[in-house]
């Protein structure tokens, strides 16, 4: 060893330190304003109904907590039962009739196995697991039928578990 040989090392410490602590300020610098708006995304403000949605194997169970506790089980609808114009594996027996121009908050748990209450088009997907409450809001601005499904592989028939709002 030598003196030469010692700085060289030490030059490529200097290096590998500043390639090191740079990218985790810039990491920190981009973290703190995406934490403090999923904060402010998670508060939610007076909702003005709940829905509490139970995931099965293989159907769903919902419940009005607000309005004396209306609860009711929504099954897919068979396709021997199936009317012209209805969708094959999204249509069920029992829809969730939500109000329009309204604060909604779902709250979102599972009976058995994991599963996901997801619905594309108001732009919502939470997990359901057993034995966790898991909440949600969301703001619907126009009327219509919403269709989703269970997104999680939860059982043989999981695909199985439509959701239709109303």
């Amino acid at each position: 060893w030598n003196k030469q040989t010692n700085r060289n090392l030490l030059d490529g410490q200097k290096i590998e330190t500043a390639w090191t602590v740079l990218p985790v300020f810039v990491l920190i610098l981009i973290a703190m304003p995406s934490l403090r708006l999923l904060y402010l995304m998670d508060e939610i403000s007076e909702p003005s109904i709940t829905l509490k949605t139970v995931g099965h194997q293989w159907y769903w169970s919902y419940e009005y907590s607000d309005f004396n506790h209306i609860e009711f089980d929504s099954y897919m609808v068979p396709q021997n039962d199936m009317e012209m114009g209805m969708f094959r594996l999204l249509e069920v027996d029992n829809r969730a009739v939500l109000p329009m121009q309204a604060q909604i908050r779902v709250l979102v748990t599972a009976a058995d196995v994991l599963h996901s209450w997801t619905v594309p088009s108001l732009g919502v997907k939470v997990d359901a697991t057993p034995g966790r409450i898991n909440q949600t809001s969301f703001f619907m601005n126009r009327p219509g039928l919403f269709y989703g499904q269970c997104s999680e592989i939860c059982g043989a028939n999981h695909s199985f578990m439509p959701i239709t709002i109303e």
